[in-house]
């Protein structure tokens, strides 16, 4: 399909949707722009590429310094940002249609009432996506590339996971096929694109809400040409939790080999290089975009979102390159927001998650978050620099490892179970490497608390006051008292809902603890893993 015959398209479904009853009393309520890119760390200099966002977002707005996601994993932390919940809330626990991403089950169960369905049946807004949704989107198992999800005017969908070239979108559900000619087929470009022409023949007369979802800087890594000479100098940082073994660490992490082999760390360094390129045509999107915006006279009435699905390691721990990990490098992500209200040049060290992102937006547009189950905050406050706001001191962290009970065939010597795998029998997951985590972060602790669901039910715990790259386990050693309040919490945030998400932390003034009662609720941890125990 042509550029032209998109334009038509998206033209003539916006006089389609146009609502002309009380379309100028809404006309002034903010737009919402979210950019979520794929795997994109923010420990290990991943926003050091973005110039452009950062002086068009960034400095114009405000920048959270503590943003985490529930889970490092790119469908679980997607299903999270749609549904403002935790992954025991959505049951989205991993990448597959089997840990339910994409599945049948999904899109009758969640989907329906994801924030954009909300914005779109409730709040009047016109609704726009393009890129990735979640990993198994378009898998013929879940009605293909013909199932657009409620809540969306506008769908320009990616089948599966990231690319950059030779995909398939679904546009509106009508399968479209891309080739590897840069000029048409190269996907953050082909997002920008369409992008503008939304922005070009949207309806004037409504809200309106983008979801603009880039493959970069996750792998294949594929560089727009003009970019692929840069940072030809930059290398993965070499900081103190940089290629050492994980010593004291559950077993998934105490198998890397260590020191890694020069392979790997050439790998790796390149792997680095390669994923900042991809994010130099992301900067490019953002300054069309916000460009645009100001020509049409609706960036001073528009709010803009920039944040990442999870963060990446590059050789902490001996760990060659993936997520999905409990540590800071894969759970903390940028998040940047411009818009309304928001001072320019700001920085905020609250505790925030993506969880939070669907009831800001849904608040935003007026909407009233006590009729959602959302177990998320609304940031609105902080945007607006509220004074003395109630803030959460803690989060909940979970994943449910990927894996199988057969062996890997090259790598024999480690048994069933493990999966991602590298040459030198380097693995990334295993179906016992799920994990559930309290992530506190108050006035006298900088603290997290992880039990894994395995045969030793092993437990992690740092001060990342002393030992901000998580190096030493202090598990064994850590007041008694203190090990059973994060338990205890850590059990209550696995079985919480909505409110009860929201409730004060062990460091919290409000905070009451029984320990009569960890015993009666022992139970509730157990039945929030499904994994098994190698």
């Amino acid at each position: 399909m042509s550029p032209a015959a998109v334009a038509r398209g998206l033209a003539l479904a916006a006089l389609l949707v146009l609502s002309p009853a009380g379309a100028a009393r809404q006309s002034r309520r903010p737009n919402v722009v979210l950019i979520l890119t794929d795997d994109q760390d923010v420990c290990l200099g991943g926003m050091t590429p973005l110039k452009k966002a950062n002086a068009l977002i960034a400095q114009m707005g405000i920048t959270f310094l503590n943003a985490y996601v529930p889970s490092a994993l790119c469908c679980p932390s997607r299903a999270s940002i749609l549904t403002g919940k935790y992954p025991h809330n959505h049951h989205v626990v991993n990448n597959t249609l089997e840990g339910n991403c994409s599945s049948k089950l999904w899109q009758k169960i969640q989907e329906p009432y994801t924030f954009p369905a909300l914005l779109k049946s409730m709040c009047g807004y016109q609704t726009f996506f393009a890129g990735k949704y979640l990993n198994e989107y378009g898998a013929e198992d879940a009605g293909g590339v013909g199932h657009v999800p409620p809540g969306w005017s506008f769908w320009y969908a990616l089948e599966k996971n990231s690319k950059y070239y030779n995909y398939t979108l679904s546009v509106n559900g009508k399968a479209r096929r891309h080739g590897e000619n840069y000029s048409v087929d190269y996907l953050t470009d082909v997002l920008a694109n369409m992008s503008l022409d939304f922005l070009e023949y949207k309806s004037n007369f409504e809200p309106f809400f983008m979801m603009i979802s880039t493959p970069a800087p996750h792998s294949p890594w594929t560089a727009a040409p003009q970019y692929s000479k840069s940072f030809q100098n930059v290398s993965a940082p070499r900081n103190s939790n940089f290629n050492i073994h994980g010593k004291n660490k559950h077993w998934l992490i105490r198998q890397a080999k260590t020191p890694m082999t020069n392979s790997s760390i050439q790998f790796l360094d390149d792997a680095y290089r390669k994923r900042w390129q991809t994010l130099l045509s992301v900067d490019d999107l953002i300054e069309k975009l916000v460009k645009k915006l100001e020509l049409n006279g609706e960036l001073d009435n528009t709010y803009i979102f920039y944040t990442s699905d999870n963060g990446f390691h590059t050789g902490q721990f001996s760990l060659p390159i993936d997520k999905r990990q409990l540590y800071e490098f894969d759970i903390k992500v940028p998040l940047l927001v411009r818009g309304p209200g928001i001072k320019p040049n700001q920085t905020n060290k609250m505790l925030v998650a993506n969880i939070d992102l669907g009831p800001t937006i849904l608040d935003i547009a007026g909407y009233d978050l006590n009729k959602t189950q959302m177990d998320g905050m609304s940031l609105l406050p902080l945007l607006r620099g509220d004074k003395n706001v109630t803030w959460r001191s803690d989060f909940l962290v979970e994943y449910q490892g990927e894996g199988y009970n057969g062996s890997d065939p090259t790598c024999p010597g480690l048994g069933p179970g493990v999966t991602h795998c590298f040459p030198d029998c380097v693995c990334e997951d295993s179906y016992n490497n799920t994990y559930a985590c309290v992530r506190t972060l108050s006035t006298s602790w900088d603290l997290q608390y992880c039990e894994f669901d395995d045969r030793e039910v092993f437990v992690e715990v740092y001060n990342l006051t002393a030992d901000p790259h998580q190096i030493n386990n202090i598990a064994k050693t850590i007041d008694q008292e203190i090990l059973e309040k994060m338990n205890y919490r850590l059990m209550m945030l696995q079985s919480c809902s909505g409110a009860t998400c929201r409730t004060p932390g062990v460091f919290d003034p409000g905070y009451r603890f029984d320990p009569r009662l960890m015993f009666s609720n022992h139970g509730v941890r157990a039945r929030r893993f499904s994994g098994q125990s190698l």
